[in-house]
């Protein structure tokens, strides 16, 4: 069974740090801590005189001075591995973790995953053709020194950078290398973690340059194990649940988020909030249990896209200057049925296609597959769609050959009718008013990722509010827009009541409005 040695990163907080290492040794497992020197002596005394007679943990020989962004950080992180290495010949795997991580599936659990794989654990991701860094400093991490940190010194930082780059200064890097980039928080084999200890002793000119690279902690690890390792022996993620919000900084998890936690496909989670006593409390007593029940859905990156996401909705997308100038033509009618229920509006589709010769798509900016014709391409991907949604559509009545044609939208979709309304073509809006019960918001959740088969109950009690708001405010967006030619078919309403709604919408004659609109089961789930 694999005997995990975890590598503890850490800078404050002493309790919280002799807590953790007693609940990660107490089934068996091995720990060796680094305790930055930035850090009161008295701390880390603290620490070793409570931890000192575990034989369970080890302490990295040499202690320095880390700072974000500094080779420091990489240099601690072997030292407390060289320490590992050395303490403890029966461990299998080296797992790095920091205070704020915690475990949110058991011991047994997480052996049991690593003895199911032979392979190492690692983000590790090309970073030249990879998009893992959204802003800032990419190549030139590399390609110029960097003796100063940014964070603590950065005029002196960015004077350094842009001499060298005045200078001509680049350097190469090393001709064997791959560079690769990812999260820090890995989970090595002994094997591969000998064979970097090795590495750093073989190759002066690897540490050289990585010394003095920017944020290496993000590249060093993972670019030696690419080096080192068969490909086919890498998993590309890491088995630590961490998110960060759109200002890059990590989203912290407090008391209420232990169902959401145990049901990540993760098996520790970062970062816990201090206050967060009882969080802690329950993470590590299962640790230390035997569970292996674990009900795994996965959804909490995109749920939490969608409750931060709920405040800041506006224009999705920017007007392209293609489609500025251009229209899908002035004696053109386009014709949109917007409804949160797909199927309700699908079936609507199909009876006014039964009913009526007018050209109809079901929803084509929403779902990838819908059925369309070969249009040289831009019909090939949602995002093609939409960025080309003008052009596409003029070619869909060029294709059909009509003036009138239908198409669907989920009324999350404001921006597309805005832009669509705002063309000079006739634009038509007609939305089916349905009843959401809880059953519908529950699969609609799953649908869209925001739970899965094994969300909590009590989990989806607590979402089931916010999606039914979020819907409600769907409706109200579009009303507050004041649409010209938006009308309403209500669930509620007889088929008599919605006669001459749809008879407005198609401008046809009352007997095909009526036929359309007792259309069987047309609103039923």
């Amino acid at each position: 069974m694999a005997n995990i040695a975890f590598i503890l990163l850490c800078h404050k907080d002493p309790e919280a740090i002799v807590l953790q290492a007693q609940q990660l040794t107490a089934m068996g497992d091995y720990i060796a801590i680094h305790f930055d020197a930035r850090a009161p002596a008295a701390a880390f005394a603290h620490i070793q005189d409570k931890l000192g007679d575990n034989p369970n943990v080890a302490f990295a020989k040499t202690r320095i001075k880390c700072g974000w962004g500094e080779w420091s950080l990489v240099q601690a992180t072997l030292y407390a591995v060289e320490a590992a290495v050395d303490a403890f010949p029966r461990a299998t795997h080296f797992y790095m973790v920091s205070g704020d991580c915690m475990a949110i599936k058991s011991a047994s659990h997480a052996k049991a995953l690593l003895d199911s794989d032979d392979c190492d654990y690692i983000e590790s991701f090309d970073f030249f053709e990879s998009d893992w860094i959204k802003t800032g400093m990419k190549e030139e991490r590399l390609i110029y020194r960097h003796f100063f940190n940014e964070r603590t010194n950065k005029t002196v930082f960015y004077n350094s950078w842009w001499a060298q780059r005045k200078l001509g200064l680049e350097r190469e890097i090393p001709a064997d290398l791959q560079i690769m980039i990812g999260s820090q928080w890995w989970c090595l084999r002994r094997r591969t973690v000998e064979w970097i200890i090795n590495m750093t002793k073989t190759r002066p000119d690897v540490m050289k340059f990585f010394r003095t690279t920017w944020i290496p902690d993000e590249t060093f690890f993972q670019t030696l194990v690419r080096h080192l390792v068969p490909e086919s022996e890498i998993r590309t993620r890491t088995l630590t649940f961490l998110m960060f919000t759109d200002y890059g900084m990590p989203v912290t998890f407090y008391n209420d988020h232990y169902d959401l936690l145990l049901s990540q496909d993760f098996l520790f989670a970062r970062k816990i909030s201090p206050e967060a006593t009882d969080l802690k409390d329950r993470l590590g007593r299962l640790y230390a249990s035997e569970r292996d029940d674990f009900k795994i859905s996965d959804e909490g990156r995109k749920l939490f896209g969608f409750l931060t996401g709920r405040g800041r909705i506006g224009r999705r997308f920017a007007p392209r200057f293609w489609e500025t100038e251009t229209s899908l033509g002035r004696e053109r009618e386009l014709l949109i049925v917007a409804c949160k229920k797909w199927h309700v509006a699908k079936r609507l589709v199909g009876s006014i296609k039964h009913h009526t010769n007018i050209p109809a798509i079901d929803y084509l900016f929403n779902e990838e597959d819908t059925d369309l014709p070969d249009l040289g391409g831009i019909q090939s991907t949602l995002g093609k769609r939409t960025r080309h949604r003008r052009a596409l559509m003029r070619m869909l009545f060029d294709y059909y050959d009509t003036d009138r044609l239908i198409i669907c939208l989920d009324t999350a979709n404001l921006d597309l009718m805005q832009d669509f309304f705002n063309d000079r073509s006739t634009t038509r809006l007609l939305e089916l008013e349905c009843e959401f019960s809880d059953d519908y918001l529950t699969g609609h959740a799953k649908r869209v990722g925001l739970a899965g088969d094994q969300t909590a109950d009590e989990t989806m009690q607590q979402l089931l509010p916010t999606i039914r708001y979020d819907v409600v405010y769907e409706s109200d967006r579009i009303r507050d827009a004041g649409f010209e030619h938006h009308l309403r078919l209500r669930e509620l309403a007889s088929p008599d009541e919605n006669t001459p709604t749809i008879c407005d919408f198609l401008s046809v004659s009352e007997d095909v409005a009526r036929g359309i609109a007792q259309t069987p089961y047309l609103f039923a789930d």
